[in-house]
């Protein structure tokens, strides 16, 4: 899978016993943030006041 080669060389690990489990955390599969913040605030639903890098994900 060519995606997870490219999180790989960004030194993002994947561990999941298969591989159904590690397709829905596929990169592909989340809405772009950037789009949702930008339709968020246009709406005056939210302003954005910092922008965050994810260091870690959990899930189970």
């Amino acid at each position: 899978m060519a995606w997870m080669r490219n999180l790989a060389s960004q030194v993002i690990l994947i561990r999941n016993s298969s591989l159904h489990g590690v397709a829905e955390e596929a990169p592909g599969a989340y809405k772009d943030v950037g789009a949702v913040v930008e339709a968020s605030q246009r709406a005056g639903l939210a302003r954005k006041v910092a922008r965050l890098r994810p260091l870690v994900a959990i899930t189970g």
